[in-house]
């Protein structure tokens, strides 16, 4: 909008990953294939006692909010993996199948294949003095933060000062690990234990095949602002980024609870649950 003869600035490219049982690669090492057929990077990594495999990268001239794995992404990453691993995993061994989008910093010359797009950030400052970054990736959202500001001020547009946030801890920091599935709420877990505690329903599990407890979608609930059944099981358990069957099954489970959190109808939840329940249907192979 600062200069309409501009370009285009960012290249959609979509990734896929799947899940499967931690059988396939026991231990908690990571498998990195460092060179694909077509030159580019697959991996298999223990995450959550599962094991997740990708990523694929296939330009897109259009994109949605709920991106869908193409067969022959699905297709590629199977074959490939399992040249590697000891056992070969199928289609019928995939809990769940997810895509996403890499905002890429689209080229200036033209060039096609994503593999030759820069996976790094860029800074533009156009003559008017606004300050564009594009491109990057969550992992790396401080050091854009910081290349942001550095150049803002390196081009008079902000005063020069020191940094005052480089050393403040994000929201429950701690140094403390239990090798538990709580470990990812940091300090935050003692006060889930405590709700635990408290409330012997809350010690439950949501679903017997996972350690997830009915506390944990409490604290999500009235702590961490969630609203919905996707926000439970997707964003915050990540229960459908790690078996799509089993979140369909918490599904009524956490759906009862939101509803009493919320002091909602029983016709929400059940309009929750259906809307839930077709959105996970994405994400089976």
């Amino acid at each position: 909008m600062d200069e309409a003869s501009n370009k285009p600035l960012v290249r959609p490219s979509q990734g896929v990953h799947l899940v499967v049982g931690k059988r396939f690669l026991e231990g908690t090492n990571a498998l990195l294939i460092p060179e694909t057929p077509d030159n580019r990077v697959l991996f298999a990594v223990p995450w959550h006692n599962h094991v997740l495999i990708g990523t694929t990268d296939t330009p897109l001239t259009q994109h949605s909010l709920e991106p869908v794995a193409l067969e022959k992404e699905i297709d590629f990453i199977l074959e490939t993996v399992g040249q590697y691993l000891q056992i070969a995993p199928s289609k019928e061994d995939i809990l769940t199948v997810f895509a996403g989008l890499r905002p890429l910093a689209a080229s200036q010359n033209n060039k096609e294949k994503t593999k030759e797009i820069s996976r790094d950030h860029k800074i533009i400052i156009s003559s008017s003095g606004l300050i564009t970054i594009t491109g990057g990736k969550w992992t790396t959202y401080r050091k854009m933060a910081d290349d942001t500001i550095k150049s803002a001020i390196k081009n008079g547009l902000v005063p020069v000062s020191v940094c005052q946030t480089n050393k403040i801890p994000i929201h429950g920091f701690t140094t403390v690990v239990e090798n538990s599935h709580l470990d990812i709420y940091g300090s935050d877990a003692e006060k889930i234990k405590l709700l635990q505690k408290k409330n012997g329903w809350m010690q439950e599990q949501i679903i017997a095949e996972m350690p997830y407890t009915k506390a944990e979608i409490v604290w999500c609930i009235r702590y961490e602002m969630a609203r919905t059944i996707e926000d439970l099981l997707a964003r915050r358990l990540r229960i459908l980024f790690l078996d799509a069957r089993a979140a369909m099954k918490a599904a009524p489970v956490v759906g009862e609870i939101l509803r009493k959190e919320l002091l909602q109808t029983e016709e929400w939840k059940q309009s929750q649950i259906t809307n839930f329940l077709k959105l996970a249907k994405g994400y089976l192979p």
